[in-house]
């Protein structure tokens, strides 16, 4: 079968199903109705709809933006285990974190998307078509190394997707080739997302050099928490299987990006408090509050107090090995690293602004929806993927071939 058949073959995989996946369906369909009709309003009366202001500038999509990069990027925690030491019990599951880190990358981009306005002002993002103000544009580089990353993975998606449909090998020097290209290019997105805030050096908030490296510290834990569940679901309601082994050592390896992120954290603390310069201000709003503002302390402490716990889950074996412990775990550690990108991240970086004065910002209904949108359909998306993948390589889904007659005929319609 040739590869341009092939999508055509698999559609009525994604008519299959029970009670629970057509439930899903709809209801992720009723939220993307939902979340249109805020996008709606937003397209219609302008970013005045959100609570976004000159003062708070980047807001709720640009954190939920930067925390999606980091869970694309976290496929490359499943990709080093299996190709490049050949360990097979990883092996068989490292197609399902290229799944995400397609969904997290179109969904990455779609927040962009929302952020910038009038989403006609898109087509200047694009390669060769618009005017990107490249390489000038930390923006345009951040895409460019999205867009690279997307291509590559859909590639090796679709692959070995095709070979194990065809039932032949897969092309070993392509795909190896690509992996090898995917790691850099991996590290490469979330590092540029990095340096989109290092880049803006009136606010001192951001402007560390550890930023980027906490960055990507944090996406190889919350990246696989989430494959660390998934797993788990589809082992127990689907024809999937993973070793307990695969799972702990994905676990084990997210001990190593945990304490990583810790301690880059302490180091960022200490210099701060310890110097204590006027600098010092941001931190203390995020942790402390000035004045009567304390909105955000209890949001950072969470995020801190979180990740504490999770991290110890993981560290104990026992706990680690414990479906009951590590799905805590797993849970807590994905919630301090959304809270962290998303709150903690961006909105002490924009107060106090330069006047000194303190916009308290919280998302607008406008806002939840339009994310709501964004989520719903890379849910959609990431659910028929997966259960794609599932059906060719663990439930040997084929498609009758025609007979010699039957294809001169479809050839000639």
């Amino acid at each position: 079968m040739k590869l341009t058949q092939f999508p055509r073959s698999i559609l009525p995989i994604l008519s299959r199903g029970n009670r629970g996946y057509y439930a899903w369906l709809l209801f992720l369909l009723l939220i993307m109705v939902w979340g249109a009709g805020g996008y709606a309003k937003q397209l219609n009366h302008g970013l005045v709809t959100t609570n976004m202001r000159d003062s708070v500038s980047w807001a709720f999509y640009i954190g939920n933006f930067t925390f999606l990069v980091g869970i694309a990027a976290a496929a490359v925690m499943l990709v080093i285990p299996a190709y490049i030491y050949n360990w097979k019990p990883i092996k068989e599951i490292v197609i399902f974190g290229e799944l995400l880190a397609i969904c997290a990358v179109v969904m990455s981009i779609g927040f962009i998307v929302v952020d910038i306005g009038n989403p006609l002002r898109f087509w200047h993002m694009l390669p060769g078509i618009g005017t990107m103000n490249f390489p000038s544009s930390m923006l345009s580089w951040d895409f460019f190394v999205l867009l690279t990353y997307l291509c590559i993975n859909l590639v090796v998606v679709i692959h070995l997707l095709h070979r194990i449909f065809i039932k032949k090998d897969y092309n070993k020097k392509l795909v190896l080739t690509l992996v090898f290209v995917s790691i850099p290019m991996a590290v490469a997105i979330h590092t540029v997302t990095a340096f989109l805030y290092n880049a803006i050096p009136a606010r001192p908030f951001w402007n560390s050099a550890l930023l980027a490296p906490r960055f990507l510290a944090s996406a190889f834990c919350s990246g696989p928490a989430i494959l660390l569940i998934l797993f788990q679901l589809l082992r127990k309601f689907t024809r999937f299987e993973i070793k307990d082994e695969a799972i702990w050592t994905i676990a084990e390896l997210m001990v190593y990006a945990m304490f990583i992120y810790l301690f880059f954290s302490v180091a960022e603390l200490f210099k701060e408090f310890y110097s204590g310069t006027e600098h010092l201000l941001y931190w203390q709003y995020l942790l402390f509050g000035i004045g009567d503002n304390k909105e955000l302390v209890p949001y950072s402490w969470a995020s801190i107090i979180m990740g504490c716990i999770a991290f110890v889950l993981f560290l104990v074996p026992k706990t680690r090995k414990n479906f009951t412990t590590l799905n805590i775990g797993a849970v807590l550690i994905y919630a301090s690293v959304y809270v962290e990108k998303g709150i903690a991240l961006i909105i002490p970086g924009f107060t106090p602004d330069v006047l000194g004065q303190i916009y308290v910002y919280t998302p607008s209904m406008i806002e939840i929806r339009t994310a709501a949108l964004i989520f719903s359909v890379g849910f959609l998306v990431f659910t028929f993927l997966v259960k794609i993948a599932i059906a060719i390589i663990f439930e040997d889904y084929r498609v009758e071939e025609p007979m010699p007659e039957q294809q001169q005929t479809l050839e000639k319609a």
